[in-house]
């Protein structure tokens, strides 16, 4: 719920007013894709069950249309909820291809979320998995918000995104377990003969110092990043994305590297402020090195 809220007021004062009826399509209707094949939305009058042939047959349909779309043409019979897809391809702009890239690889993670659960994955599917989701979002942030300013290339693009990720993937581990879904790789549990619910074992807890370093690392690159956008409003989502997950690294420190079944404390008051806080004072600081050279030992790439 507090994802989705923030997910709308994002779209609603960030994104370009002529782009906002396409973002909120593109939210929705990933959102029911992921919901129905986690089993928790209904398609067509029927609730997919998790595994079954009606859910492959759902994701292959999806993947289609997708395709259909994206060669101009118009799906025939397409449900309520695909003409969203539809409709947001058909008034598109197409033209620089962060929007087809957003879409393509969004599609990918769906199609990896629904074949991983219920199995053990490799540490290099994982980041595979990261790579897709950091790349769907940056390019969807790339389309929909300040489109026209130039911004670094390179894979530093993508940083901050993979960060979050990264720590997303542990804030819900026990609720990603319950569904069937496990957030670390075959190798690890092997390596120290635990299984996938062993989260207080020292070889977990070590896993998760790792991916905690990582994502700090992510997370500062990001930073980087877009102190060199050109744009005011995609500084300031992205600096706010950065600052969705920040507080994680800080509460996995403190904690000893141990998980939790929930994190509540992400949606109280003192955190929510405490987030705009530094997003504004980070805002400001980064609109003035924003200003200063380009760093290309730090960017890996010109802008």
């Amino acid at each position: 719920m507090a994802a989705s809220k923030q997910t709308y007021y994002t779209i609603r004062f960030l994104v370009d007013g002529p782009r906002r009826g396409e973002a909120y399509r593109a939210y929705a209707y990933f959102r029911l894709v992921d919901d129905i094949l986690d089993g928790a939305a209904r398609y067509r009058g029927a609730l997919l069950e998790v595994g079954s042939a009606e859910r492959a047959r759902f994701l292959d349909r999806q993947q289609g249309l997708l395709e259909q779309c994206l060669r101009g043409e118009t799906p025939p019979n397409a449900s309520r909820h695909e003409r969203m897809l539809v409709e947001l391809v058909r008034h598109a702009d197409l033209a620089d291809g962060s929007l087809e890239s957003y879409l393509r690889h969004m599609m990918r993670v769906m199609e990896f979320d629904a074949r991983r659960r219920g199995r053990l994955v490799t540490r290099a599917e994982l980041d595979g998995y990261t790579r897709w989701l950091a790349i769907a979002v940056t390019d969807a942030m790339h389309y929909f918000i300040g489109s026209g300013p130039a911004a670094p290339t390179g894979d530093i693009r993508y940083a901050a995104v993979a960060g979050a990720h990264v720590l997303h993937m542990l804030r819900d581990t026990f609720v990603d377990l319950s569904a069937g879904y496990v957030n670390v790789p075959r190798e690890v549990l092997e390596a120290h003969a635990i299984g996938p619910g062993d989260v207080h074992s020292a070889g977990y807890r070590a896993w998760v110092e790792e991916r905690v370093a990582l994502a700090r690392t992510h997370l500062e690159a990001g930073r980087s990043y877009f102190a060199h956008v050109g744009h005011a409003r995609h500084r300031l989502a992205g600096l706010a994305y950065i600052a969705r997950f920040e507080w994680m690294i800080r509460t996995l420190e403190r904690e000893g590297f141990h998980l939790r079944p929930e994190y509540a404390e992400r949606s109280r008051l003192a955190t929510g402020l405490g987030m705009g806080l530094s997003v504004m004072s980070r805002s400001v600081r980064v609109s003035r090195v924003a200003r200063r050279s380009w760093m290309p030992a730090v960017l890996g790439g010109r802008a």
